[in-house]
Protein backbone atom coordinates (compact mmCIF):
# COMPACT_ATOMS: atom_id res chain seq x y z
CA UNK A 1 0.00 0.00 0.00
CA UNK A 2 2.78 2.48 0.84
CA UNK A 3 4.62 2.27 -2.49
CA UNK A 4 2.41 4.80 -4.26
CA UNK A 5 4.93 7.64 -4.25
CA UNK A 6 3.31 11.02 -4.83
CA UNK A 7 -0.28 9.96 -4.12
CA UNK A 8 -0.53 12.04 -0.97
CA UNK A 9 -0.34 15.41 -2.70
CA UNK A 10 -3.09 14.84 -5.23
CA UNK A 11 -5.59 17.68 -4.98
CA UNK A 12 -7.69 19.79 -7.30
CA UNK A 13 -5.45 21.57 -9.78
CA UNK A 14 -2.48 19.20 -9.29
CA UNK A 15 -0.52 18.51 -12.48
CA UNK A 16 -0.38 14.74 -12.92
CA UNK A 17 0.24 11.90 -15.30
CA UNK A 18 -2.42 9.20 -15.27
CA UNK A 19 -2.93 5.88 -17.02
CA UNK A 20 -5.97 6.65 -19.19
CA UNK A 21 -8.53 3.84 -18.79
CA UNK A 22 -5.93 1.84 -16.84
CA UNK A 23 -3.72 1.32 -19.90
CA UNK A 24 0.06 1.02 -19.57
CA UNK A 25 0.99 4.52 -20.80
CA UNK A 26 0.80 7.67 -18.67
CA UNK A 27 -0.77 10.84 -20.10
CA UNK A 28 -0.40 14.39 -18.72
CA UNK A 29 -3.38 16.12 -17.16
CA UNK A 30 -4.79 17.93 -14.14
CA UNK A 31 -6.85 16.73 -11.17
CA UNK A 32 -10.29 18.23 -11.77
CA UNK A 33 -11.95 16.85 -8.63
CA UNK A 34 -11.13 14.75 -5.59
CA UNK A 35 -14.03 12.34 -5.07
CA UNK A 36 -15.32 11.16 -1.68
CA UNK A 37 -14.49 7.55 -2.48
CA UNK A 38 -10.77 8.39 -2.82
CA UNK A 39 -10.76 8.45 -6.64
CA UNK A 40 -10.04 11.43 -8.86
CA UNK A 41 -11.53 13.08 -11.94
CA UNK A 42 -8.77 13.91 -14.42
CA UNK A 43 -8.84 16.40 -17.31
CA UNK A 44 -6.11 15.29 -19.72
CA UNK A 45 -4.05 17.82 -21.66
CA UNK A 46 -5.31 16.37 -24.97
CA UNK A 47 -8.91 17.24 -24.07
CA UNK A 48 -10.04 13.82 -22.83
CA UNK A 49 -11.72 13.61 -19.43
CA UNK A 50 -11.93 10.62 -17.09
CA UNK A 51 -13.86 10.23 -13.85
CA UNK A 52 -13.25 8.01 -10.80
CA UNK A 53 -9.57 7.26 -11.53
CA UNK A 54 -7.93 5.36 -8.68
CA UNK A 55 -4.80 6.82 -7.09
CA UNK A 56 -2.66 3.85 -8.19
CA UNK A 57 -3.07 5.00 -11.80
CA UNK A 58 -1.89 8.56 -11.10
CA UNK A 59 1.60 10.08 -10.66
CA UNK A 60 1.89 13.60 -9.30
CA UNK A 61 4.04 16.00 -11.32
CA UNK A 62 3.98 18.59 -8.55
CA UNK A 63 7.34 19.37 -6.95
CA UNK A 64 7.57 17.40 -3.73
CA UNK A 65 8.21 19.46 -0.66
CA UNK A 66 9.36 23.02 -0.15
CA UNK A 67 11.77 24.85 -2.45
CA UNK A 68 11.09 25.99 -5.95
CA UNK A 69 12.35 22.76 -7.49
CA UNK A 70 14.58 22.99 -10.56
CA UNK A 71 12.79 26.03 -11.93
CA UNK A 72 13.83 28.30 -9.09
CA UNK A 73 15.78 30.70 -11.31
CA UNK A 74 12.75 31.76 -13.35
CA UNK A 75 12.39 35.53 -13.21
CA UNK A 76 11.58 38.37 -15.57
CA UNK A 77 14.05 38.40 -18.43
CA UNK A 78 15.19 34.77 -17.93
CA UNK A 79 15.96 32.95 -21.20
CA UNK A 80 13.88 29.78 -21.20
CA UNK A 81 12.41 27.01 -23.27
CA UNK A 82 8.72 26.38 -22.68
CA UNK A 83 6.15 23.90 -23.94
CA UNK A 84 3.80 26.15 -25.92
CA UNK A 85 0.19 25.37 -24.93
CA UNK A 86 1.45 22.35 -22.97
CA UNK A 87 2.47 20.47 -26.11
CA UNK A 88 5.43 18.08 -26.11
CA UNK A 89 7.99 20.32 -27.85
CA UNK A 90 9.94 23.10 -26.13
CA UNK A 91 10.28 26.51 -27.80
CA UNK A 92 12.79 29.26 -26.91
CA UNK A 93 11.60 32.45 -25.28
CA UNK A 94 11.90 34.87 -22.38
CA UNK A 95 9.99 35.22 -19.10
CA UNK A 96 7.98 38.43 -19.56
CA UNK A 97 6.29 38.38 -16.14
CA UNK A 98 6.18 36.33 -12.95
CA UNK A 99 2.53 36.07 -11.88
CA UNK A 100 1.29 35.98 -8.27
CA UNK A 101 -0.19 32.50 -8.73
CA UNK A 102 3.24 31.03 -9.52
CA UNK A 103 2.73 30.96 -13.29
CA UNK A 104 4.70 32.87 -15.91
CA UNK A 105 3.99 34.94 -19.01
CA UNK A 106 6.35 33.90 -21.81
CA UNK A 107 7.29 35.84 -24.94
CA UNK A 108 8.52 33.26 -27.47
CA UNK A 109 11.34 34.04 -29.89
CA UNK A 110 9.00 33.45 -32.86
CA UNK A 111 6.70 36.30 -31.72
CA UNK A 112 4.04 34.20 -29.98
CA UNK A 113 3.03 35.16 -26.45
CA UNK A 114 1.52 32.93 -23.76
CA UNK A 115 0.21 33.88 -20.35
CA UNK A 116 -0.12 31.86 -17.11
CA UNK A 117 2.33 29.11 -18.11
CA UNK A 118 2.98 26.71 -15.22
CA UNK A 119 6.56 26.18 -14.07
CA UNK A 120 6.43 22.47 -15.01
CA UNK A 121 6.27 23.50 -18.69
CA UNK A 122 9.36 25.74 -18.52
CA UNK A 123 13.11 24.95 -18.58
CA UNK A 124 15.61 27.62 -17.61
CA UNK A 125 18.50 28.05 -20.07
Amino acid sequence: RGSGGGGGDLREGSKVEARYRGKARYYPGVIKRVNRDGTYDVDYDDGEKEMFVSAELIKSLEPSGGGGGGGGDLREGSKVEARYRGKARYYPGVIKRVNRDGTYDVDYDDGEKEMFVSAELIKSL
